[in-house]
């Protein structure tokens, strides 16, 4: 039985629909990258010491919506990018 099958009727209806999927791409994407991000440069610029993460959060706040708005923004150019540079099996 698949993961599906066994899942409940219920436990799906949570989920977005197919057509959000760009969207929910940009949003863990940038989140992810953007935490990651955050924590290097903030590591970089002052130190991993008292006040780091709270530092890393002060710029995440900012970083993330600004990651978001980006990865909207590029992504078309980037999938056409990929479309020119990769061969279709």
């Amino acid at each position: 039985m698949s993961d599906l099958e066994l899942a409940s009727p219920a436990s799906r209806n949570w989920k977005l629909p197919a057509r959000a999927m760009p969207v929910a791409f940009a949003f863990f994407m940038s989140g992810i990258m953007a935490f990651l991000m955050s924590l290097v440069i903030t590591a970089a610029n002052r130190g991993i010491g008292e006040g780091y993460l709270h530092a890393v959060l002060g710029a995440y706040s900012l970083a993330m919506p600004v990651a978001f708005v980006c990865v909207m923004l590029v992504r078309p150019v980037v999938l056409r990018l990929v479309s020119l540079t990769v061969r279709l099996p």
